[in-house]
């Protein structure tokens, strides 16, 4: 099996690099991190946590005041070294050693009033400290902001549930070894700690309590019925610790030294020394350890369980975002075209109804193009007095024989000129349509993402084809209107009726060449025949519009790029290949966590059965 303390240093240093990484506590699950196992230190303000934990480490580094001291959780992981000189890293000052303990100390004050100000607010943005040592054993404690009944001077009333709150998203984690701190001096049913500690572990399972300040309580009292479980029972053993006192604190008393002045206090005294074996804070270090090691080696199944779900996730992202390209010419190019033909999928899917928005070009067709139509002005322009005028210009200074022909061919001619516009508009529709496919298509293509350059290349090659595309569609419809207008159906008007007028009015003045009955047949006659090459171009502008634009769009959309990338040498492509910064750097950052949690499983796997 493995040594005492190489499971939890393992744990340490996965855990440190999760850190690096990013991958971190902080209050939120779901991590390598969370799911490895940590004590978790709470306790009211002014309970001795900090003294406590100066005296696992054997070193003097927390600040120390009145009121609330701690405003950031602090993850300190302590690794116990072979020998050399202490000290001690930031997780935000790396490369950075402080082996001025002094220095630690104002380092965590200010990075708290980094985050928070100078004010009395808290943060739940944890400070990761290590520790490296031959004073320590292998452990991670992480240290909360002791727990308060009443806001003070300059704290929101908020801050004693914000407290409570930041302290049970640690404690109530599975993983989370709770050691609660209560001071002699108070009764332990008052105790925050011990509170907060059974509703989230009612059973007692993962919860140690420490009683501190034991040489403090008043001459005749005791804190034997704690101590040995009889007023709060847990499943693990109470500990008690006596604090340095504010003397030894001001006169710098070496950590060392306090530590054997607490162990000869309990084998003196005549209450505790029965118990002095399993108290101090050397044996509490070395207690929850044991502990966190026997925590760890029940874990591994399903920390294993866990990092293996994690690194398929972490694959399929990155086979999501792309692997890293080749570095010649050949690749670069290989993949450029890969990224075009996906590109090309997805667009022919919007148009073919795999992908919305390709259902827009019929409603042009079946909406728009028949409604443009119907608002064309063939009652202004086919009235009694707009036929008279045309008909009586056509005619000039000669009256007509048999019919007005050239004011029939006029009529229609004028007629037709309007069919244009909406032919046009067809047209430019279908364009816009197409042009949003495109920007759909771009953002929807999963593999061109890495790549906004390529993106723009592919955007303004597609928008360019489609512009000529619109130009071949413009020019067929406006050919389709004008060849209505080039020679018109013969049989349509010999078909007309060609009997005088029945009731026509014999008293019409002279000047008027043609009785209202007769101009408003005309016209009658002008307009059956642009309905009937209105229904004929309601179906051939749409079929122009399909064939130029429509089909064209599929078939040749990116076929000049095609062309124009083959040409390209090795440093153009690669300028074509630049990635998004920000995808680059998300795809580092997983490879990074992919190594990591590989790593860790290999090394959990190898350390835990040796």
């Amino acid at each position: 099996m493995a040594t005492m303390g190489s499971l939890i240093g393992l744990v340490n240093r996965i855990q440190q690099a999760c850190t690096v990484l990013g991958d971190h506590g902080g209050g939120a699950g779901g991590s390598l991190w969370e799911a490895l196992p940590s004590v978790a230190v709470v306790g009211g303000q002014s309970s001795g946590k900090s003294s406590v934990l100066e005296s696992i480490v054997g070193r003097d580094f927390l600040p120390r005041g009145s009121g609330i001291v701690t405003r950031r959780p602090l993850v300190l992981q302590l690794h116990k070294t072979e020998g050399g000189q202490e000290y001690a890293e930031f997780l935000h000052a790396p490369r950075k050693r402080f082996s001025d303990f002094a220095a630690v100390r104002k380092e965590i004050a200010d990075e708290t009033d980094r985050m928070t100000g100078k004010t009395k607010a808290i943060s739940n943005v944890p400070i990761h400290l290590s520790i490296y040592s031959p004073h320590v054993v292998n452990l991670t404690l992480i240290d909360l902001p002791g727990l308060t009944k009443v806001a003070v001077e300059g704290q929101p009333e908020s801050i004693v549930q914000d407290i409570e709150n930041m302290v049970r998203s640690y404690v109530d984690k599975p993983n989370s070894i709770i050691l609660a701190i209560s001071p002699a001096n108070q009764d332990i049913a008052t105790s925050d700690a011990i509170k907060l500690a059974k509703d989230v572990d009612p059973t007692g399972e993962r919860t140690f309590g420490v009683v501190t300040k034991l040489d403090l309580m008043d001459k005749g009292t005791n804190a034997i019925d704690v101590l040995e479980g009889r007023s709060y029972r847990l499943q693990h053993p109470w500990v008690g610790i006596v604090n340095r006192s504010q003397a030894d604190i001001n006169k710098n008393v070496d950590m060392l030294a306090a530590r054997r002045k607490e162990q000869e206090y309990f084998q003196s005294s005549s209450d505790y020394g029965h118990l002095a074996h399993k108290m101090g804070a050397e044996y509490l270090a070395k207690l929850l350890s044991q502990h966190l090691e026997a925590v760890i080696k029940a874990k591994i199944p399903s920390i294993i369980s866990m990092i293996n779900k994690t690194v398929d996730e972490i694959e399929a992202e990155l086979d999501r975002l792309g692997r890293p390209i080749g570095g010649d010419a050949g690749a670069q190019l290989y993949t450029i075209l890969d990224m075009c033909r996906a590109f090309d999928r997805v667009f022919k899917e919007h148009l073919d109804g795999g992908r919305p928005g390709g259902d827009r070009i019929y409603g042009v067709f079946d909406h728009q193009l028949p409604a443009a139509l119907k608002k064309l002005p063939f009652d202004k322009h086919l009235s009694l007095q707009n036929v008279r005028k045309v008909i009586s210009e056509a005619d000039g200074y000669q009256p007509h024989l048999i019919a007005p022909e050239q004011g029939y061919r006029r009529l229609i001619d004028s007629s037709l000129s309007y069919f244009r516009g909406p032919a046009e508009a067809s047209v430019d529709a279908v364009h816009l349509v197409l042009k949003e496919l495109v920007r759909r298509s771009i953002a929807a293509t999963e593999e061109l993402k890495r790549f906004p350059t390529l993106q723009s290349d592919i955007a303004a090659a597609a928008n360019e084809s489609l512009e000529r595309f619109r130009e071949d569609g413009r020019k067929t419809v406006i050919r389709l209107v004008d060849m209505e207008a080039s020679y018109l159906t013969v049989e349509f008007f010999r078909k007309l009726p060609t009997e005088p007028d029945k009731g026509a009015n014999n008293n019409t003045p002279a000047n008027d060449r043609y009785q209202d009955n007769h101009l408003r047949r005309i016209g009658s006659n002008v307009s059956s025949y642009i309905n009937m090459v209105c229904d004929t171009l309601r179906n051939t502008i749409p079929k122009a519009v399909v064939h130029c634009q429509v089909k064209e769009a599929k078939r040749n959309l990116l076929n000049r790029f095609y062309a124009h990338v083959g040409s390209k040498e090795k440093k153009q492509l690669s300028a074509m290949l630049d990635e998004d910064p920000a995808l680059m750097e998300k795809r580092d950052s997983l490879v990074k966590k992919l190594e990591l949690y590989k790593s860790a499983r290999n090394e959990i796997d190898s350390v835990a059965w040796k």
